[in-house]
């Protein structure tokens, strides 16, 4: 960060071009090595869209994933499809969703599939010059679609039965050389509220110790962006100061939509970790001018130190039509440009 302050960044999903939602419902005529070429070119776009709005950091979009966490159920054994949602009608949100039944041990015999999306991201993406990042989910925001049962009789057992999982695949992306890794923890700050975070620090902890130390970890704490959405009470109060201790480099949290309500809070956080900001609203189409964007960097350095302070969206951008993504991430870099020119950076 001393040598890139002010980065600009995103958190790791980007919006799906057209032919690939299209090509996703038509998989049965494609052969593997044309799913093949589907995935390369769907994470092309993502990554060219990012180096054109002059990103410090990118992702491969999460392509390969119809959603940023239950994606990995897939490679999760123990697990029944996905049952019928309970509710089916009326405007979409959280409640359509409903939980899958544990049928087995919970085991990931083939890992999770992050570290292949990180060898194509680095395949795709390393002449670039750019910083690469890879997301996984935490144990906890990834129990939550999940019933318990008599072997794991709550959301807890289910989460520690998830946790060795989740910290093998942070290992073997070290191991892969991914020099950023985000691990999503959204449901930690949705519930926070009404959970011990003592015991959610602990849980975090835990997940990382394979990673924390041998590359940049970072962590993602929002309040849902599902259909557009959030979820949970949209505070961050409750969090600290146990959340300072977390292990982490870089510690992302949601501003925007939020209209910056506790900013404060990046003080005593950027004295333990990075804070990444979020300066995009992703849940508005309202296209922030770079103006505004500056005026918003500005106030974060009222609280933090340039090289503390990173900036991206507020949330992944999967909700977000590209047409909309690409002005908005074009505007957050230029109006962090601005600042960064006033600075003399």
């Amino acid at each position: 960060m001393q040598t890139q302050p002010l980065r600009t960044s995103v958190i790791g999903s980007y919006p799906f071009p057209g032919w690939l939602e299209f090509s996703a419902r038509h998989l049965g005529e494609f052969g593997s090595a044309d799913i093949a070429e589907l995935q390369d070119d769907a994470a092309q776009v993502a990554i060219q869209d990012q180096i054109v709005a002059g990103l410090d950091v990118i992702t491969d979009g999460e392509q390969t994933r119809f959603d940023f966490n239950l994606s990995f159920y897939g490679f999760i054994e123990g697990i029944a499809l996905e049952p019928a949602s309970p509710r089916r009608f009326g405007p979409p949100a959280h409640d359509q969703r409903g939980k899958h039944e544990i049928v087995g041990e919970l085991r990931a015999p083939r890992g999770l599939g992050a570290v292949e999306e990180y060898e194509r991201l680095k395949r795709l993406a390393s002449h670039t010059g750019k910083r690469l990042k890879v997301s996984v989910p935490g144990p906890y925001t990834l129990s939550g679609r999940l019933a318990p049962n008599a072997r794991y009789q709550d959301r807890y057992a289910i989460t520690e039965a998830l946790l060795p999982i989740v910290n093998k695949e942070i290992a073997d992306l070290v191991a892969a050389g991914a020099e950023e890794i985000c691990v999503d923890e959204p449901s930690m700050s949705c519930y926070g509220y009404r959970e011990d975070t003592k015991r959610f620090v602990d849980i975090f902890n835990r997940t990382v110790s394979s990673g924390y130390g041998k590359t940049r970890i970072c962590t993602h704490l929002c309040f849902g962006n599902f259909k557009g959405h959030p979820v949970g009470w949209r505070k961050y109060a409750p969090l600290f100061p146990a959340f300072l201790d977390l292990h982490c480099d870089e510690v992302h949290v949601e501003m925007a939509n939020r209209e910056y309500a506790e900013l404060e809070v990046i003080q005593p956080m950027a004295e333990r970790y990075d804070v990444a900001v979020g300066i995009i609203d992703v849940k508005s189409y309202h296209i922030e001018t770079p103006e505004q964007i500056a005026d918003a960097v500005r106030a974060c350095l009222k609280h933090a130190p340039a090289d503390k302070l990173v900036f991206a969206p507020d949330c992944g951008l999967s909700q977000t039509a590209r047409w909309a993504a690409k002005k908005k991430l074009a505007s957050m870099v230029a109006g962090v440009g601005i600042v960064k020119r006033e600075l003399g950076l």
